[in-house]
């Protein structure tokens, strides 16, 4: 890809990860080519590239839009997240450093910090959960496994997933990254697999009840 086209890319994906441009929001080249500088050509190399990775869909009629996903397709990412992230829970536990475990305390103890300010620091929850979950990877020592996680854990959905988190589910967060660094410690990779599958899944729960919640109010509104 040329430069224009990575710098295209790079804006418009971020504007789909910050919500700028909402699920299901008709995406125009013309006006995407002006607010990225470039002419259309990268920024239909850059749909195109974006269409690939789930982040846009096309219509019948070519025209594109920013994906919007079914509770189903939902629950397809989470699940392959809980297998990916489990298999990289199982071979970092057998590789982790003792450096490497002390950053994802350091990381967890910054995000407790963030859950028990006086209104939870959800940006730097997510931030410092990040991190966390990077060096995982990183003492997983995979590439391949590190280029399959990153498409799943960066679509726009799963990375709204800890702003529909209540405090209980923030905080049940950190014990769960508590019980890894544990299982990490004791290099029992079965463990970690298993904490970090469940791990997972209850973000996926979470996710969806504030899912169901959010239609319940949409189609309260709309007969209202």
């Amino acid at each position: 890809m040329s430069r224009a086209s990575d710098r295209a890319y790079n804006h418009i994906r971020n504007m789909i990860l910050s919500g700028e441009l909402p699920p299901g929001s008709q995406i125009r080249e013309e006006a995407l080519a002006e607010l990225c500088g470039v002419s259309r050509t990268p920024v239909r190399d850059s749909l195109r590239r974006l269409e690939a990775e789930m982040f846009v869909r096309r219509n019948d009629s070519q025209r594109s839009f920013v994906a919007d996903w079914s509770l189903d397709d939902l629950e397809d990412a989470f699940q392959l997240r809980a297998m990916l992230e489990a298999h990289a829970a199982k071979r970092a536990a057998l590789r982790v450093t003792r450096e490497q475990l002390a950053r994802m305390r350091v990381h967890n103890a910054q995000l407790k910090q963030a859950i028990e300010a006086a209104h939870p620091d959800v940006p730097s929850f997510l931030d410092h959960n990040r991190q966390f979950h990077a060096i995982i990877l990183e003492a997983a020592a995979s590439e391949r496994l590190s280029s399959m996680l990153l498409q799943v854990t960066e679509q726009p959905v799963i990375l709204r997933t800890a702003r529909q988190y209540d405090l209980e589910n923030l905080r049940r967060s950190h014990h769960e990254h508590e019980e890894l660094l544990i299982a990490f410690d004791n290099r029992d990779s079965d463990w970690a697999a298993a904490v970090m599958t469940a791990h997972i899944r209850r973000a996926f729960h979470a996710y969806a009840e504030a899912h169901s919640t959010d239609t319940e109010i949409q189609k309260t509104n709309l007969a209202a």
